[in-house]
């Protein structure tokens, strides 16, 4: 991948003052396959303990690739969604069932899928893949089998969530991350480096993350402390680590700071303005105004594009930057499909006249009532159908190299997918991992491309 850092928006380095970083899947990476088939484990040992699911869910497998970020679940009618960047449905599920194109014209027609509705949930991060994939197989289950009764297709999804939460507060979760560190998160000494690189151009780093003080606490004596050179801990690193700070709501809300004593845990109401120390909660505003900056002097880079991005961008005016861990895949299949998309281009550029030449016929029939030009229409027709049968192979040769279910992340056919409508419209700046932006200067100034529209 040539480039590692991609821009929306133009940023310069240069004017940013404070770079702040989530934590879970940013600053620290995990290994994304690994968590999520033990938060799949955890998630069906609840439904079955706490819920009453059958025990047989017990046995469900999962599979990684089964969902991809940036999906829509249907709670309603138990489909999984992959949108344009319009909102029309450009691929669909049912269980782990493929709707075929046919049927979903039959059933969506032109609908078009408005995700601030209660009866969809997106699929925004890496922590909801094992939410998508358990989704999907309980749906499968329900339709296919009759010895155990399932709810509402509704009611799973709600079941479900209800599930992840509470692995979540209950320590399921993080108590097995707690006791195997290194088979869920992954160390990596030159993000540490190239942190004090920055630190030594001026550059203030701070840490604002939904995870509690003792888990950051963990990942980052974990991650950070081991590697550093000019700094004696993680909490001489960053400026600033606020902890529990109930994202987005702390881009639009107006919650207390309070100051985390890092030996006890204790917490206290915060009654004075913000100095550099480790705090629970608080407010970008508070934050903002305490440090008197301008907001366009703040970056901060996350990788929920929700959460990190959307809400950060319509409440406040920090600049903003986004972790697609995925990114790196995507763009090395982009360049491994060149050739194959030349060739496509080729063939189009072939069949597209014949198209025209079929309309001016068949118009001209209309029109003069000419009947002569049938066996002329047929001719095209049987080009056009050899032409296609070309383009089809070499189709199906793309889509092979992404995702098996649901192709590419970014894009739907020609389409940018919803998901990369909203990178492009929210991210200032996007890269596949926090390693991308610090190995690059502390003075880098990024530039936007010319984009073009339909009439360039």
């Amino acid at each position: 991948m040539k480039n590692k850092v991609f821009a929306n928006r133009t940023l310069n380095l240069k004017k940013i003052k404070y770079i702040g970083l989530d934590m879970d899947h940013t600053l620290i990476r995990y290994k994304t396959e690994n968590f999520e088939r033990l938060a799949h484990r955890v998630m069906v040992q609840k439904l079955v303990n706490n819920l009453d699911y059958p025990k047989s869910i017990l046995n469900l497998k999962f599979e990684y690739n089964r969902s991809i970020r940036g999906l829509v679940i249907d709670k309603v009618a138990g489909n999984l969604l992959k949108l344009s960047r319009f909102g029309g449905i450009k691929h669909c599920y049912h269980g782990l069932k493929e709707i075929e194109y046919s049927k979903r014209k039959k059933l969506f027609a032109d609908t078009f899928i408005d995700i601030s509705d209660p009866n969809f949930d997106t699929i925004d991060t890496n922590f909801s893949i094992s939410f998508a994939n358990l989704f999907s197989q309980l749906v499968e289950l329900k339709d296919t089998t009759e010895i155990h009764k399932l709810p509402e297709y509704n009611q799973i999804a709600d079941d479900i969530a209800s599930a992840l939460d509470t692995a979540h507060q209950d320590g399921s979760l993080k108590d097995v991350v707690r006791e195997n560190l290194s088979d869920y998160i992954i160390q990596d000494e030159s993000v540490v480096r190239d942190i004090e690189k920055f630190i030594k151009h001026g550059k203030k780093i701070f840490i604002l993350t939904n995870s509690e003080y003792p888990y950051t606490k963990l990942l980052l004596d974990y991650a950070i402390n081991p590697y550093l050179k000019d700094h004696s801990s993680w909490m001489d690193l960053f400026e600033f680590t606020i902890t529990g700070s109930r994202k987005p709501r702390f881009f639009y809300d107006s919650l207390r700071f309070m100051k985390i004593d890092t030996e006890t845990g204790q917490m206290t109401n915060l009654k004075s303005k913000l100095t550099p120390g480790v705090y629970q909660g608080g407010s970008a505003k508070v934050f903002t105004d305490d440090l008197n900056l301008d907001p366009g002097h703040i970056l901060y880079i996350g990788d929920h594009i929700y959460g990190d991005v959307v809400r950060l961008k319509k409440d406040c005016a920090w600049r903003t930057a986004l972790i697609l861990e995925e990114l790196e895949d995507e763009v090395n299949n982009n360049e491994k499909s060149e050739a194959i998309n030349k060739e496509i281009e080729s063939l189009m550029s072939q069949k597209i006249p014949v198209e025209k030449e079929i309309d001016r016929l068949i118009s001209d029939e209309i029109e003069n009532n000419h009947k002569n030009n049938k066996e002329k229409i047929n001719q095209l027709l049987s080009q056009i159908n050899e032409l296609d049968q070309k383009i089809s192979p070499l189709i199906e040769k793309i889509q092979k190299l992404y995702n098996p279910y649901w192709g590419e992340i970014m894009r739907t056919g020609i389409e940018e997918s919803y998901f990369g409508y909203q990178v492009e419209r929210f991210a200032d700046i996007y890269m596949a991992k926090i390693g991308d932006f610090f190995a690059e200067s502390p003075r880098s100034y990024y530039r936007s491309q010319k984009r073009l529209m339909a009439h360039d």
